[in-house]
Order: C-alpha cells, then sequence, then structure tokens
C-alpha cells in the first residue's frame, strides 16, 4: 500500500528544493514532518505540505496508521522554465530562467510492526526510565579536580605599557 502526493510547478528550483529533501530521504513520517517543521530553508514548508498530504491520503484512502508510515520513495524533479529577459549593455539583452520544481512524494507503511498502544502503567515506567537515565549526573574525574586546584591565580600586571601592548583583556 503506497500513497502518492505530487507538488507541480513549484516556483523554486529544483536543486533548492533537494537540500529540504536530502534531509528526511528514508526516514519514518514523524520524524521527517519534525525535521521540516525546523528546518532554515524557503523549501521545507512546500516539501512538508506535500509530505502531509500524502500521509492524510494513507491514513484516509488505506486505513494506515500515521506512527507507521515512512517515506519509500522522495524526488524533485524540473518543471518548466519562465524566461524573461533584462536589459544590459550597449542594447544586449540577457536570458533569465526562473526555475520550477515538482515534488513527488511515497509513503509506505512499514510492514510486520503495528503501533500498540500500551497500557498506562507501562507507560509511565518506561518514561520514569528514559528520565532516570538522562539525568544521572557525570561525576568529574579526581585527577581534572587536583589540576584544578592546583593552578595558581593570574597574576596581575602593572598598569601602562605593559597592558598596552597585550592582546587579551584579563
Amino acid at each position: 500500500m503506497k500513497a502518492t502526493a505530487t507538488l507541480r510547478y513549484l516556483r523554486i528550483a529544483p536543486r533548492k528544493v533537494r537540500m529540504s529533501v536530502d534531509l528526511v530521504r528514508g526516514k519514518k513520517v514523524v520524524e521527517a514532518q519534525s525535521l521540516l517543521q525546523f528546518a532554515a530553508k524557503h523549501s521545507a514548508l512546500p516539501v512538508l505540505k506535500t509530505l502531509n498530504s500524502a500521509v492524510a491520503s494513507a491514513v484516509h484512502n488505506f486505513q494506515a496508521k500515521a506512527a507507521n508510515l515512512y517515506i519509500s520513495h522522495i524526488a524533485v524533479n524540473e518543471g518548466p522554465k519562465l524566461k524573461r529577459f533584462r536589459p544590459r549593455a550597449r542594447g544586449q539583452a540577457f536570458e533569465i530562467q526562473k526555475k520550477t520544481s515538482h515534488i513527488t512524494i511515497v509513503v509506505d507503511e512499514i510492514e510486520g510492526t503495528e503501533a500498540v498502544k500500551p497500557k498506562k502503567g507501562e507507560a509511565m515506567n518506561a518514561q520514569k526510565e528514559i528520565i532516570e537515565a538522562t539525568s544521572t549526573k557525570k561525576e568529574v574525574p579526581k585527577t581534572y579536580a587536583k589540576e584544578k586546584q592546583s593552578i595558581a591565580p593570574r597574576q596581575k600586571e602593572p598598569k601602562g605599557a605593559a597592558r598596552f601592548f597585550r592582546r587579551k583583556a584579563i
């Protein structure tokens, strides 16, 4: 079961759109959506909208779960170019090509896995384990602590010519 969504005639050059597309190629849909949402590229928003359209199509048409979907194929092809002319020196005219893109996204369901919701108690235990694993404090090695104590404080230099030629401030 593959759901497809296409966006045609996007007025951004395909080379620029491919940078956003390369971030999410082959990833799970949930991960791809979060990457595109916070990407600092102008082309990330149209790619995200197209991805959301493909996910909605899969959920509606095939009753797939959004958590089980991944991007099986994503491509950016070149669309038609809008040709404009710019006047240049000595009566010349240079052509400007305003490029367009076609985006095609195919999402597919991961086989053999089903999104099973854990019971309330199991979910709480899993969250507690994650919190405990991430909140353990790392102790500073004793050798580093001794070295830090043995370093003498920086001595102040007299004001005047010596301070004027020094590069770093105290």
